[in-house]
């Protein structure tokens, strides 16, 4: 015994596998969630893959292939002509949306990223796409796993009853109908520049019976003006899309009309990723690489391609009190490392 360790050796051929197949793999979570695949399996233990193709009018060769890819990745194991929940089904579940964000909404920027990445081609606003209605999908279950139970908690301890409610980058509109269920006498705005996303809010809307009560509207949150209808607006919510009022004195004006249009709102419910891998921040809640959470990658390297700046925790604090709010509590999402909800009031 000299007292060396011996190193450990690395099959780098399976290990370079294991990264190919983890990108296909990656997709194929988002897109069993969407089709209905991960729901059955956690409902009915098993699933019939050729039963379940046939009853969802999908290609069996096709959904063989998707299954595949999750047997490869430990979601699923096959039992014959069944698949069974694998070892890490639950905390792809979990998840499920994080995936789909990256990989449906955000599939056609990371996959042009050897022409986003030139300077010669980042000319205008349209060097990049993404599919707005994915990326809705997406963030109302990312809302509902990760960011719901503290908003909640923080809704809960609200010293006032929600009369009217607007919503910031509503998306589907799934926020703005939680609070609405919450207090029944409410009524909600739903604002977002995306116009597919508005037409699956309003006709969830109309199906959930809040035609008299909810209504949405095409607008950009950075561009905000004072309507009549902003008068009565008491409670303020903005989640998943904060980020986009950056750089910092873009983002102090954009606060500042803010506070001008919704002269009477009480509560400013403001949520969001924040910057914790890229450029080392210098935050508290910053990590390394040889540490890197789920989605931290993949949103702070879709957001650089796509030109915006994300602050860290302490960028945001350091906002608010030009952009004229004040922040009356910091609620860190402890399930999802690096999103955050501040709670903010007028100034």
């Amino acid at each position: 015994m000299n007292g060396h360790v011996a190193p450990v050796q690395v099959d780098s051929e399976r290990a370079v596998a294991n990264i190919f197949n983890s990108a296909i793999a990656a997709p194929a979570i988002g897109t069993a969630w969407e089709l209905g695949l991960l729901d059955a399996l956690r409902d009915h233990d098993r699933v019939d893959v050729h039963a379940f193709a046939v009853q969802h009018d999908l290609d069996p060769n096709s959904v063989q292939g998707l299954v595949t890819a999750l047997a490869i990745v430990d979601v699923v194991k096959r039992d014959q002509n069944m698949v069974v929940a694998g070892k890490l089904l639950e905390e792809a579940y979990r998840t499920k949306s994080l995936f789909h964000w990256l990989a449906l909404g955000s599939g056609t920027l990371f996959s042009r990223m050897q022409y986003v990445l030139r300077n010669e081609e980042r000319i205008g606003d349209a060097f990049y796409s993404r599919d707005s209605a994915a990326i809705a999908y997406a963030c109302r279950d990312i809302n509902k796993q990760h960011f719901d139970p503290t908003f909640l908690r923080a809704i809960d301890r609200l010293d006032f009853p929600v009369r009217s409610v607007a919503d910031l980058g509503a998306g589907s509109g799934g926020r703005l109908m939680q609070i609405l269920d919450r207090y029944p006498g409410s009524t909600g705005i739903g604002i977002d520049i995306a116009a597919p996303a508005l037409k699956v809010a309003s006709a969830e809307a109309m199906e959930r019976g809040f035609a008299n009560r909810l209504y949405f509207t095409e607008g950009d949150a950075r561009e905000m003006d004072h309507r009549d209808e902003f008068e009565s607006i008491d409670l303020l919510t903005c989640f998943m899309m904060g980020h986009d009022f950056w750089p910092r004195e873009n983002c102090v004006i954009t606060l500042q009309r803010l506070r001008r249009a919704f002269p009477n709102t009480r509560r400013f419910l403001l949520g969001d990723s924040v910057r914790i891998l890229l450029n080392e921040p210098e935050s508290e809640y910053g990590v390394k690489e040889d540490n890197v959470p789920i989605f931290a990658l993949g949103f702070e390297f879709g957001h650089a391609m796509m030109g915006v700046h994300l602050p860290t925790i302490e960028d945001w604090e350091g906002v608010f009190a030009e952009g004229g709010w004040h922040c009356v509590k910091r609620h860190v999402i402890e399930t999802f490392k690096g999103a955050v909800i501040f709670e903010l009031e007028h100034a």
